[in-house]
């Protein structure tokens, strides 16, 4: 049966919603990547930053060297990063493979494994991010009841250079959550195709 003539009937309706759906799996994939994309660069940045940074202050005729290896929060906030920077690099290129040969969809096994995987690196990204950032805290601001004296006021450049480092972590951490999201909504959209296929059935 056709509506004015134009041969357009009932059933052409749904694939009109499957090409909507398909157009915003694409732009769900977009967006993945440019997360991913943002993600390797700002761990990468943070790292970099928090471990080449260094001072030296002489104090009379001693010198104290500054370096990223005296807070051991520090070296995690570095590892963590290096961590998150080269896992998302790799689903960088994951990304782009599948930008390429138009394959939109996940299996199981792997939405499951992207999933774990993204949940695992964003408590990792939080836990040395909140770590680093309360040390830098007590250097910062000092800590009188634990006599814990303000140590960057000495190494004013070294605190600095952490403190970049760390604001780039944060909107690494909050990018990972934002992106665990995403990964979340594509695992279980899977479930939910099942289910309606089953119900299509009946």
């Amino acid at each position: 049966m056709s509506y004015l003539g134009v041969g357009v009937s009932p059933g052409n309706v749904a694939v009109h919603h499957g090409s909507d759906l398909k157009v915003f799996e694409r732009r769900v994939r977009l967006g993945e990547l440019i997360l991913r994309c943002v993600i390797c660069v700002l761990a990468l940045v943070s790292a970099v930053l928090v471990g080449t940074d260094t001072q030296v202050k002489r104090i009379f005729s001693i010198e104290k060297k500054a370096q990223f290896t005296d807070m051991k929060a520090l070296v995690f906030l570095v590892v963590a990063n290096g961590i998150a920077a080269a896992y998302s690099g790799v689903h960088v290129l994951r990304c782009i493979v599948s930008m390429v040969r138009g394959s939109v969809l996940f299996n199981k096994p792997l939405a499951w494994a992207i999933f774990s995987g993204d949940q695992m690196m964003t408590y990792l990204c939080l836990a040395a991010t909140a770590s680093a950032t309360q040390g830098s805290l007590f250097a910062k601001l000092g800590e009188p009841a634990l006599q814990w004296m303000k140590i960057c006021n000495m190494y004013g450049k070294f605190c600095n250079q952490i403190g970049e480092g760390i604001a780039s972590a944060v909107l690494v951490s909050l990018s990972m959550v934002i992106l665990s999201a995403i990964s979340a909504f594509c695992l279980f959209r899977l479930y939910g195709e099942n289910k309606a296929k089953n119900n299509a059935r009946w």
